[in-house]
């Protein structure tokens, strides 16, 4: 395939930026860079603009390092919610990768961050807070707080079998708390019994004969 050199008059990503001479397919700068106005041929009289060219970088550069270092100190007080679908026992359906954070920022906080400059080692696969890794310049990197939190509902009826039990054991424990109340008051009525049993006036005793009196003599 036929090459040709050309000066990159905008930045490309994977490409380069002002100023850059590159080779490209032939093809691709007569249809493409040429026609957008991304490119210009590599001949003498465009050589001259290589100056203005580099300026202009040297600008959009310094705005662009700016832009990304004020951003980044919003990014980092942030917290990003990601809700997903779990199982019973707590386990995610699916993962969170940097596509879904992005687009939740964008939603969230519409912050437009390309997918790219998000940094997951891996798919984020469990709830809680994460924190991931944000590339958002050659010289600027910083954190954002992910928190994965699930839609499903938590199981009530386990809760609500846990919470019946609770009150039956409560009603058991106040009705063995009585029972000694009960017996205590047992005795108080036997000493009434014996108080009234001292209250009644004793029976008189009959005298014996022991204490008879001698019989009177015959004259």
């Amino acid at each position: 395939m036929a090459k040709t050199e050309v000066i990159l008059t905008h930045n490309i990503v994977n490409l380069g930026g002002e100023s850059d001479q590159v080779k490209v397919a032939a093809g691709y700068a007569r249809n493409y860079l040429f026609p957008q106005g991304l490119a210009i041929p590599l001949t003498g009289a465009n050589k001259r603009r290589l100056e203005s060219l580099k300026q202009r970088r040297a600008e959009r550069e310094a705005h662009e390092l700016n832009t990304m270092t004020e951003l980044a100190k919003s990014l980092s007080k942030l917290i990003c919610v990601v809700t997903v679908k779990t199982g019973e026992d707590g386990k995610m359906f699916g993962a969170v990768t940097s596509g879904t954070i992005a687009d939740q920022l964008k939603t969230q906080f519409d912050v437009a961050l390309d997918k790219r400059k998000i940094h997951l080692e891996h798919p984020i696969r469990a709830l809680g807070e994460h924190d991931v890794e944000l590339r958002l310049h050659a010289d600027v990197i910083t954190k954002v707080k992910v928190r994965v939190e699930s839609t499903t509902p938590a199981p009530v009826v386990a809760e609500a079998a846990q919470a019946a039990e609770g009150r039956r054991e409560e009603h058991r424990t106040e009705k063995r708390g009585r029972r000694p109340e009960a017996s205590a008051e047992k005795p108080e009525k036997a000493d009434v019994g014996e108080k009234r049993k001292a209250e009644k006036p004793a029976r008189s005793e009959k005298p014996g004969r022991s204490e008879k009196g001698p019989k009177p003599k015959s004259e």
